[in-house]
């Protein structure tokens, strides 16, 4: 199930743009011709919870039910992330520490299943450095006409770097929440920047001031095909 594992973690990549405050998202994920999942992103109080977890067809073929939670600080610097993962017979835990030590980011990955640590990381990252949450909510409180581009510093504990993200053009984007005026964008973390594999991420942020994302596409390989999330509600307190 290794490409159904690399559509999840794109997935996860595609839905983290939302912004700070007391904030909810819930999209629908379609792959192909399927209802895929749902997400959930919450943000407030310094921290963002997603939850991820497969519907239908998608999931008889490969349960996934993960949760991932982030804490962050002034100027969404990123201090520490766990993930827990429940992909088919994969049961992991990462735990992700941001500046401890100071200048340094540590990752851990322990198989629950084996009972052992399979992956171990020490890099070393910048003053302030987000995770993929937090990046790209970074670029949420930011105006960039279409033709312009910013670098994010990012890591995800195994691997840290400068990301692109360009802004592309105006369009209009239609999502079960409603019709929106939006701009879109690429993040360039696919490609053997932040991941290997092959890809594209593409995401909308709506062309006002609240800059909501209602739409994303990862675009893989044409074997993998595309998983787009669909702004279904928003909910702000």
């Amino acid at each position: 199930m290794r490409r159904t594992r690399a559509a999840v973690a794109a997935a996860w990549l595609a839905m983290a743009a939302a912004a700070a405050g007391a904030e909810t998202f819930h999209y629908r994920v379609d792959w192909r011709f399927w209802h895929a999942g749902d997400i959930e992103l919450r943000y407030g109080d310094g921290e963002a919870i997603a939850t991820l977890k497969t519907r239908g067809f998608v999931d008889a073929l490969y349960h996934v039910d993960n949760r991932y939670r982030v804490e962050f600080g002034e100027g969404w610097c990123a201090r520490s992330a766990r993930f827990d993962v429940r992909e088919g017979a994969r049961r992991r835990e990462i735990r992700i520490r941001y500046h401890d030590p100071p200048g340094r980011v540590r990752y851990v990955e322990r198989d629950l299943v084996r009972k052992r640590v399979v992956l171990r990381k020490s890099l070393p990252v910048p003053p302030c450095v987000h995770d993929e949450l937090t990046a790209l909510a970074r670029f949420r409180t930011m105006e960039l006409e279409p033709g312009g581009e910013v670098w994010l510093p990012v890591s995800n504990g195994k691997k840290s770097v400068r990301a692109r993200v360009r802004a592309l053009a105006r369009e209009e984007v239609q999502t079960p929440a409603g019709v929106f005026p939006a701009i879109r964008y690429e993040a360039f973390l696919f490609n053997n920047v932040l991941y290997r594999r092959r890809g594209r991420l593409l995401f909308w942020l709506t062309d006002d001031g609240r800059r909501l994302p209602v739409q994303f596409q990862v675009r893989l390989r044409f074997y993998y095909g595309t998983i787009t999330l669909r702004l279904v509600r928003y909910e702000s307190r």
